[in-house]
């Protein structure tokens, strides 16, 4: 592969908790990391939204995307994503109206269907304080239409009581985000097509049926006054270090945690390198590890490139959001991650 068959390069942030940190310490990491990203050229920094998780502070997109976006200068800041059944599609729409009149044209909304969260969490979100519907996973599709509409500068009009009210999710918009679908299965691939929508699957958690679902967004895409051609990129987890051993090692603390993930463990905050490297593993979990290490990224600064680009070919995509997850050495200051800064620097500087 040569350099002009590499894709333009972004990234996803889960905001990870280390054991050496506080909640604290990893937001300020999550800082300095969106620092380089946008000084190193990258198109877009996504955080995801998860709760109740002791591995990872990504909590709540819309407060992470500010304080991202206002450390940063030109980089495109979202959500990867803002699980929409967890809140009413007014204050969605809401908070990233304002966000994008604060940082215009550089504000994405990625919306996803699934919970991010364990079903007692889950339940407090959606129905703790009665703000969302029971129902409101099996309303996803209409709850995207009405964020989208009521972030349209024209507003929209709600009836209520036989009269007609309009609704703006701020007072005198001049642009709105860009809108993306999210997804792990075809059902958000086939309402992003028919919404003539942006959308990205989840590569990087599952690793399989990515080509499916992009194949259906594309074969079924019905262009809309916001999108004329299918819109796509792909995400997937990368290590990078000087040399190919040190970037395994450096992936090992987040191999663990997926492996906790996948086999009915406990999502702990994740364990520094040398912690990973005294874990001896069933052979059957041993396994697997190495399964998800083959469909990941991990190597030196010129494998890694061209894994990239063989992605981006493979799947037809100009563009791959990259989930930095290179893991921390004993002694690490604990407000920083120089291991995944470090992913992002070699992945442009080589």
């Amino acid at each position: 592969m040569n350099a002009a068959a590499m894709p333009a390069l972004s990234v996803l942030d889960l905001v990870p908790v280390r054991t050496d940190q506080t909640s604290a310490d990893a937001v300020h990491a999550a800082r300095h990391l969106a620092q380089v990203a946008d000084a190193h050229g990258y198109r877009r920094y996504w955080v995801a939204e998860h709760h109740n998780m002791p591995a990872v502070a990504a909590t709540n997109p819309p407060v992470l995307i500010a304080m991202l976006a206002a450390a940063t200068e030109r980089i495109r800041v979202g959500s990867g994503g803002v699980m929409l059944p967890n809140h009413a599609p007014l204050v969605v729409a809401e908070q990233f109206a304002l966000l994008e009149a604060a940082f215009p044209g550089r504000i994405d909304l990625g919306l996803g269907r699934a919970p991010g969260s364990d079903p007692v969490t889950s339940y407090a979100l959606r129905y703790g304080g009665g703000g969302v519907s029971e129902d409101a996973a099996e309303r996803f599709a209409e709850h995207v239409d009405n964020v989208r509409a009521m972030m349209d500068p024209a507003g929209v009009g709600v009836s209520v009581g036989g009269r007609s009210h309009e609704l703006r999710a701020t007072p005198l918009a001049t642009s709105t985000p860009d809108v993306w679908l999210l997804g792990s299965s075809d059902f958000s691939a086939r309402l992003a097509a028919r919404n003539g929508m942006p959308y990205v699957f989840a590569h990087h958690f599952s690793g399989q049926g990515t080509a499916e679902a992009l194949d259906l967004y594309r074969s079924q895409f019905v262009p809309s006054a916001e999108l004329a051609e299918p819109r796509t990129f792909l995400t997937v987890n990368v290590s990078v270090a000087a040399d190919g051993d040190e970037a395994m090692r450096l992936a090992r603390p987040q191999l663990l945690g997926m492996l906790a993930l996948r086999t009915a463990g406990r999502l702990d905050p994740q364990v520094l390198v040398e912690e990973a490297e005294k874990v001896e593993l069933p052979a059957a979990h041993a396994d697997l590890v190495d399964a998800m290490a083959r469909r990941w990224v991990i190597g030196d600064p010129a494998t890694a490139r061209a894994g990239l680009a063989e992605l981006a070919a493979t799947y037809g995509v100009d563009e791959v959001m990259v989930h930095p997850v290179a893991g921390a050495w004993t002694g690490t200051d604990a407000d920083r991650a120089p291991a995944r800064e470090e992913t992002l620097r070699l992945l442009v500087e080589g």
